[in-house]
C-alpha cells in the first residue's frame, strides 16, 4: 500500500480526486524543514509545492519512492540527489498556459496605461477638480505596434507571444543555448533587451539565470520600457530595479514573484511606493481553472507511477 503525504496543502486551493489504488494519505497545511523527515517517516509519495527537499532529508527517507511536485518548477528538490537515492521526481506540465500569459497582460495593460496612476488622481479628487472633461497627467501608449522580448519560449512564453500577436504587436525572443523549441526565431538577448517596448520573463530559474536582469541589462533599455516578470524573483536583480525605477532607467515593471517568498525579511521592492511598479504575490498561475487542472494532474502522475508507467518526469 502507497502512504502518501501532502506536505503543504494549503498552497493548492483545488479539489484533490481520491487515487484509484490502495493507499493512505495524510496531509500537512504547511511543513517547516525540521518537520520533514518525521513526516515523510513511512512515506513512499511525498507531495511538495514548494517545500524543499535536500539532500540531507533524502538520504534519512529509504522509503521515499516519488516526489509528486504540485508545481511545475521544481528548484526546491534537490534532483541530484533524488536520482542517487533513486527518488523519482514528478512535475506538473501546462497547466498554466492561460493564466500566466493573462495576468503578465494584466500587469502589461495597467501599465502601459497608466492606469494606476490615474485611479489615484480620481480618488484624490484631481478630476472633479478639472475644467475640461478629462486630463493628461500621465502617458498612456497602445500596445499595437510595439515590440515585446519575451525571455523563455516554453508553452508560457509561446502563449504570451501569442496574445501579443494578437494585439498587433512584434514578438521578439531572446536566444540562449540548447536545448530550444522548434520553430521559434531568435535573436540575440542584448537586441531584446535594446529594441523592446516591454520584456516579459518566462524562464526558469538556474545558477546561469539568477540576477540575469541587472543594472547593466536596465540601462540598455528603452526609458520608456517596461520589464514583466510572472516566472523567478531571481531572475531579476530586485536592488538595481529598485533603483532603475526611483531614477527612471525604465519606465516601469509589473513582477508577481520575488526573491525569497514569502518577503518575511523585507525585500527592496516592498519599499516601492510609485504607481509605475506593481507586485502581486505569486499568484499569476492560480486561477480556479488552471488550480484544478493542476490538481488533476497531480493525480495522474502519481497513479501513472504506481502502475510502473510513469509520466512527467524531471529525473
Amino acid at each position: 500500500m502507497q502512504n502518501i503525504v501532502f506536505l503543504d496543502r494549503q498552497s493548492l486551493k483545488a479539489e484533490l480526486r481520491t487515487p484509484s489504488f490502495a493507499h493512505a494519505w495524510t496531509e500537512h497545511v504547511q511543513t517547516r524543514p525540521d518537520q520533514l523527515v518525521e513526516r515523510l517517516q513511512h512515506a513512499t509519495v511525498a507531495i511538495s509545492n514548494k517545500v524543499p527537499i535536500r539532500r540531507d532529508t533524502l538520504a534519512q527517507l529509504p522509503n521515499l519512492k516519488l516526489i509528486a511536485m504540485a508545481a511545475t518548477g521544481y528548484d526546491v528538490i534537490d534532483i541530484d540527489a533524488c536520482r542517487e537515492c533513486g527518488v523519482a521526481v514528478a512535475n506538473i506540465r501546462n497547466y498554466a498556459v492561460h493564466t500566466v500569459p493573462e495576468h503578465a497582460f494584466a500587469l502589461i495593460f495597467a501599465l502601459r496605461r497608466n492606469l494606476l496612476a490615474y485611479r489615484e488622481d480620481v480618488l484624490n479628487g484631481r478630476w472633479q477638480k478639472e475644467e475640461q472633461f478629462c486630463f493628461f497627467d500621465h502617458p498612456i501608449r497602445d500596445l499595437h505596434g510595439s515590440t515585446l522580448g519575451i525571455f523563455g519560449e516554453g508553452v508560457l512564453g509561446q502563449a504570451t507571444a501569442k496574445i501579443a500577436r494578437a494585439l498587433g504587436m512584434k514578438v521578439l525572443f531572446a536566444d540562449h543555448a540548447p536545448p530550444k523549441a522548434p520553430g521559434v526565431d531568435f535573436v540575440p538577448a542584448a537586441q531584446v533587451i535594446a529594441e523592446s517596448d516591454i520584456i516579459s520573463l518566462h524562464c526558469p530559474l538556474t545558477p546561469d539565470s539568477r540576477h540575469f536582469i541587472g543594472m547593466a541589462q536596465l540601462q540598455q533599455m528603452k526609458p520608456s520600457a517596461l520589464l514583466i516578470n510572472t516566472s523567478r524573483g531571481g531572475l531579476v536583480d530586485e536592488q538595481a530595479l529598485k533603483i532603475a525605477l526611483e531614477t527612471g532607467v525604465i519606465a516601469g515593471a509589473g513582477f508577481d514573484v520575488l526573491s525569497q517568498e514569502p518577503p518575511k525579511d523585507g525585500n527592496p521592492l516592498l519599499e516601492i511606493r510609485s504607481s509605475n511598479f506593481i507586485l502581486t504575490p505569486h499568484v499569476a498561475w492560480a486561477s480556479q481553472q488552471a488550480m484544478q487542472f493542476l490538481a488533476d494532474q497531480l493525480i495522474d502522475n502519481i497513479e501513472a507511477f504506481v502502475a510502473n508507467q510513469p509520466q512527467h518526469l524531471v529525473t
